[in-house]
């Protein structure tokens, strides 16, 4: 590749990826990811990694721009469409951050279900015999039914861990019929929330997505029923749920992505009961930061070197 070649970062990435990057590329890390800066910086960009939203007219603002990489898996902060269109390979990480996101999701069923940190409060504030006799009122999620809208790598995760590790019943929607692997009782969209304990939205954002869990799908969950979305905010009708929860027509959701990111301070989501909020965090930690970066810059170099990435997920740019 050219001596001169560039690599924008929309974020900083771990110094592991940027040390495979560094000997073969000049890399720039964008002071924000506000569209105009990302605009402005991507100029001189041979090659994008992407952690943040990218303007939907980015390649209009990138002449020299050859390759889109995405660090992590969703492709919604990605202008796929136009890339192809230009002839920009566009690649992603499948299975980066499975795991991290399982967990996030069992994290949040056990605070919803069992949060030990209200016991924890009340053995500080009222002594042991009032925290003890708290703990009749919390859950098992033994033998509860979770219900998974979106059975992809990270459903099928979730499902292992939910069933093998906790014993819960599963049942599973994807838009793919008859996908849905054995040991998951594949129902429809509403059957999934009126039978669940809990149910968990993992799918990807698509334009048959967008609003699917409406306000007729959250009120015909079981008032003790649990929501956790891991997928991105627009599936979820916001303004729906922030009723359920205030009117104690559901027992409790967490939110790890919303309809604005960052999350405005005044948003009424804050003043809600039995909520979990989390800044968009379900797939990162240390041991997933370091895989995305190491296999994002991988690709990347990949790409520019004039190779097929291992996740192409744009065939049809090499026709352009």
């Amino acid at each position: 590749m050219p001596d001169n070649t560039v690599v924008l970062l929309t974020n900083p990435m771990h110094p592991d990826g940027e040390a495979i990057l560094a000997p073969h590329v000049r890399l720039i890390t964008a002071p924000d990811a506000q569209p105009d800066t990302l605009r402005k910086w991507a100029r001189e960009a041979d090659g994008i990694i992407v952690r943040a939203k990218l303007p939907d007219d980015i390649v209009d603002h990138a002449p020299r721009l050859k390759a889109m990489v995405r660090h992590g898996v969703g492709l919604d902060f990605i202008p796929v469409a136009a890339a192809t269109a230009r002839g920009i390979a566009v690649a992603n990480l499948p299975g980066s951050n499975t795991n991290a996101v399982a967990e996030y999701v069992m994290s949040a069923l056990m605070h919803l279900r069992r949060p030990l940190y209200k016991l924890n409060d009340r053995l500080r504030r009222e002594g042991w015999g009032a925290a003890r006799g708290s703990a009749e009122d919390l859950s098992e999620l033994k033998a509860s039914t979770l219900g998974i809208l979106g059975v992809g790598t990270i459903g099928r995760r979730i499902a292992a861990i939910a069933r093998d590790g906790f014993g819960m019943q599963l049942l599973g929607t994807s838009s793919r019929k008859g996908s849905v692997p054995l040991g998951i009782e594949e129902v429809g969209l509403g059957e999934l929330f009126t039978r669940s304990d809990a149910v968990v939205v993992c799918c990807a954002l698509t334009e048959q997505t967008r609003g699917i869990v409406n306000r007729e799908l959250l009120g015909s969950m079981r008032p003790h029923a649990v929501l956790v979305n891991v997928s991105r905010g627009a599936v979820i009708d916001t303004p729906a749920l922030i009723d359920a929860l205030r009117s104690n027509r559901l027992g409790g959701a967490a939110l790890d992505v919303f309809d604005v990111q960052p999350l405005p301070p005044d948003n009424a989501l804050f003043d809600c009961p039995n909520l979990l909020l989390t800044p968009h965090t379900a797939g990162i930690t240390a041991t997933s930061s370091r895989a995305m970066a190491v296999g994002s810059a991988q690709e990347m170099l990949r790409i520019l070197r004039g190779e097929v990435p291992r996740n192409l997920v744009n065939p049809a740019c090499k026709a352009q």
